[in-house]
């Protein structure tokens, strides 16, 4: 008797999380369509919107950056551009959400394009900024931006060397041929930026010969089992080749 009241509890407790989850699973959803009708009707409201706005799906190997790893990368994306710089971020919305939560004044270009599998964030980006972005398709990327971008940060969404392998020649379909160009700063437009998992080091220096690992270890918001690391072209003001 004494077995089935804790069971009869243990369902009520099961019960009354279940419920808790739904509602606010709900008025996630509400939020998200309300937030999703305001950026349609008004441009500045994408500003508004957080990475926290949009829920991870892990099925499509879903990870918020921290706040602090999603502005860190933003900074060394911006760092020495000018208005004429374009730069790419493919398969890292919550560092494109840190850049789209600053003022636009000090944005020091307005090409910043988010390259995407997960249609939803076209609401933070809008149309004209967002491409749809399939790694298993690395040469579908938007016409426009071929061979234009002068900076990419590109994070391959699994830890696959066929994965990585697509992205890579993504990046190099997207990549300005041109590395030696300089902004009106005087700075390198070329800057290549990856973050993926530590034990993909010999792959990713292999697809992409002018990276390096960095002392930068990028961090997420619900934390990885898979210890996480930064390859990039370049030393920046966060970190320097390890």
């Amino acid at each position: 008797m004494v077995d089935s009241e804790e069971e009869l509890t243990l369902s009520a407790h099961a019960l009354a999380a279940l419920a808790e989850f739904e509602s606010e699973e709900t008025e996630r959803l509400e939020r998200f369509k309300a937030l999703s009708e305001e950026a349609d009707a008004d441009f500045t409201k994408r500003s508004h919107l957080s990475i926290d706005d949009f829920k991870e799906d892990w099925q499509l190997s879903q990870f918020w950056y921290s706040d602090a790893t999603a502005n860190t990368l933003a900074d060394e994306l911006l760092d020495g551009a000018d208005n004429e710089t374009i730069i790419c971020i493919a398969s890292a919305p919550s560092v494109y959400a840190a850049i789209r939560a600053r003022e636009p004044s000090e944005l020091p270009t307005k090409n910043i394009y988010l390259l995407e599998f997960d249609r939803r964030f076209e609401i933070l980006s809008g149309s004209k900024y967002f491409g749809f972005f399939d790694y298993n398709q690395p040469l579908n990327v938007p016409e426009h931006l071929k061979g234009r971008c002068h900076r990419l940060l590109i994070d391959p969404p699994f830890l696959e060397i066929d994965c990585q392998r697509k992205s890579a020649l993504a990046a190099k379909t997207l990549l300005h041929p041109d590395k030696d160009q300089k902004s009106k700063e005087n700075e390198p437009r070329y800057k290549l930026i990856t973050c993926t998992g530590e034990r993909m080091a010999d792959v990713v220096t292999s697809y992409y010969p002018d990276v390096h690992v960095t002392t930068f270890y990028p961090e997420h918001k619900n934390g990885l089992s898979n210890e996480f690391r930064c390859y990039a072209s370049f030393e920046g003001k966060s970190w320097k080749f390890a």
